[in-house]
């Protein structure tokens, strides 16, 4: 079995990730849908989620993707569809939009589960225009066949190098 390559660690600076996120929050502001809660996604979306809240004082709740417990998140997903099928408006905020699994999974389980599509949407704060997911509201856009750096968001930066890299190496598709 080859090793997957060391990938490039790109660090996201502070100051980079407050301008993406008054970007994403200036985009919410400037549309004529509001949401009525935004909700992080775990782990990556939390920290963005949480400054868009205070930043748009929209409220904010959160679910746990990452962790892959069994059926910890999709109780939530069912109680999300359940809101949007009552009429209230939710934007799900995550760190980036890589392969679009993540947003896909959410939103067709929310979907499948009845809730409402134009009730729902999506914000990140890096794009890529190859995921298999669309979202609603992005700071910026990355072409994956071209941009191969590992994104290091700040929040991320405290890890070990080696963990950064064993999560990148997870995923040597993404890698140049």
């Amino acid at each position: 079995m080859t090793a997957s390559p060391e990938p490039t660690l790109s660090y996201i600076a502070n100051t980079d990730f407050l301008r993406d996120l008054e970007l994403v929050a200036q985009a919410i502001e400037s549309g004529n849908w509001r949401p009525d809660f935004l909700v992080g996604i775990g782990r990556g979306g939390l920290v963005p989620a949480a400054y868009l809240s205070h930043r748009t004082d929209i409220a904010m709740l959160s679910v746990d993707h990452s962790s892959k417990v069994f059926g910890f998140a999709d109780e939530l997903l069912l109680k999300l569809a359940r809101l949007t099928a009552e009429g209230t408006r939710i934007l799900f905020v995550d760190d980036i939009n890589d392969s679009g699994s993540t947003i896909a999974y959410l939103r067709d389980t929310i979907l499948a589960n009845g809730g409402i599509a134009d009730r729902l949407r999506f914000a990140v704060l890096i794009d890529n225009s190859r995921s298999i997911a669309r979202v609603d509201y992005r700071a910026r856009t990355i072409d994956r066949a071209i941009d191969k750096d590992w994104f290091v968001f700040p929040w991320e930066a405290v890890a070990p190098r080696s963990r950064l890299v064993g999560e990148a190496q997870e995923m040597p598709e993404r890698l140049g």
